[in-house]
C-alpha cells in the first residue's frame, strides 16, 4: 500500500478491526523498530514472516482472536491462582483466640 510518511503508514496499519500480525520488510532497522513498536498487532515480524517459538505468546488484538496461546501467558489461561498461608507455631496467634 502506498503511504506518504511513517506516521501515515502507522495510521493505515492500525486502521483495522483485525490485528493478528504485521510484517515489515526494510533495510532500515531503526525505522523497523519504531514501526514495530507503534503498530497495533499481536505479532510483528521484521524481514521474516511466520517464524514462531513455543516459548513466545501468540495472539492478536481487537477482533483477531481471544487471549494468547503458547508461552507463559498461554499456560496461565488454563490455571487458577491460589494463595495458602500455613502457620507452623504450636501456639495460635494471640488475636485468633
Amino acid at each position: 500500500m502506498p503511504f506518504d510518511n511513517e506516521e501515515d503508514l502507522i495510521a493505515q496499519a492500525n486502521d483495522s478491526v483485525y490485528a493478528l500480525a504485521a510484517g515489515i520488510w526494510t533495510r532500515d532497522y531503526k525505522k523497523a523498530w519504531r514501526f514495530g513498536r507503534a503498530v497495533q498487532a499481536g505479532n510483528v515480524w521484521i524481514n521474516t514472516y511466520k517464524q514462531f517459538s513455543i516459548s513466545t505468546p501468540f495472539g492478536g488484538w481487537r477482533d483477531s482472536g481471544l487471549g494468547r496461546e503458547k508461552g507463559r501467558l498461554g499456560i496461565l489461561q488454563y490455571m487458577e491462582q491460589k494463595s495458602m498461608y500455613w502457620g507452623l507455631n504450636e501456639n495460635p496467634l494471640p488475636w485468633a483466640g
